[in-house]
């Protein structure tokens, strides 16, 4: 089931790439926090992208956590250096079976956060807060929170 999962990821966001046009380029990099692991962004239009994430939660015994987001940043501090953003997207937390966890989590995100742009080299770093509402097998809400960097390469 993991294994089929990180393929379905890895396909959508491949196939959507090539879809959308390179505006700010594509970054890759890492988030650390709640999850921790991998986080990939493609810009879309000036001031608007999609995040995805290949991480492990570590609440709940641990589990393999995949999300995909499309943010809006504004520009509140008059700057090209940062910016605001906020979003909406989900996410699906798979059962660890080491655990005798019963169910896989689907949930909606909506995560909000501020970002610092370094042009050289082609970097940011971001910080967000992500209200959680899973929606099965049961409604819980819950918050996500992490800090990451990513490396651009256009």
């Amino acid at each position: 089931m993991k294994k089929a999962a990180l393929a379905l990821f890895f396909m959508i966001v491949i196939s959507s790439a090539n879809l959308f046009s390179q505006t700010n380029g594509t970054g890759l990099g890492i988030i650390v926090g709640e999850p921790t692991g991998l986080t990939l962004k493609h810009w879309i239009a000036p001031s608007n992208a999609i995040d995805a994430g290949l991480a492990w939660s570590f609440l709940d015994n641990g589990n393999f956590h995949i999300h995909a987001d499309y943010l809006y940043h504004m520009d509140v501090f008059n700057t090209n250096s940062a910016s605001l953003y906020a979003g909406v997207g989900g996410r699906i937390k798979l059962k660890n079976s080491d655990k005798h966890e019963t169910d896989n989590r689907i949930g909606a995100r909506v995560p909000v956060g501020v970002v610092f742009y370094f042009p050289e080299p082609k970097l940011d770093v971001f910080v967000e807060v992500v209200p959680v509402l899973d929606l099965t097998p049961k409604s819980e809400f819950t918050f996500n929170a992490a800090v990451g960097v990513r490396y651009f390469f256009k």
